[in-house]
């Protein structure tokens, strides 16, 4: 199995900044696509950004120039860096892996992290 685990939520006020991080653990052979999602309240989930095992990265228009992804595939761990967050930006994030087992490429989710961007 493989787990995914985030950290790094939490409250914030418009314009200040977060940084969340997800570890992938268990039994694989590599990670490939690591990404984070994000569901408001009452919405569907969406892409936020993702990064590639070479570090190509893509990113929704909402949040270009704000937001940066990167990892460290050594760690097998992906990271958000978010600034200037506003308050359209709350939702749980979740941390999304491709990790290459035994059984061949899974699609794996972590169960997501609280970001609130309030006053």
């Amino acid at each position: 199995q493989v787990q995914l685990v985030e950290s790094g939520g939490g409250l914030v006020q418009p314009g200040g900044s977060l940084r969340l991080s997800c570890a992938a653990s268990g039994r694989f052979f590599s990670i490939s696509t690591m990404g984070w999602y994000r569901q408001a309240p009452g919405k569907q989930r969406e892409l936020v950004a993702t990064i590639t095992s070479g570090g190509s990265t893509n990113y929704t228009s909402s949040v270009k120039g704000r937001f940066t992804i990167s990892r460290d595939n050594a760690k097998n761990t992906v990271y958000l860096q978010m600034n200037s967050l506003k308050p359209e930006d709350t939702a749980v994030y979740y941390c999304n892996a491709g990790a290459v087992t035994y059984r061949g490429l899974m699609d794996c989710w972590g169960k997501g992290t609280l970001v609130t961007v309030s006053s």
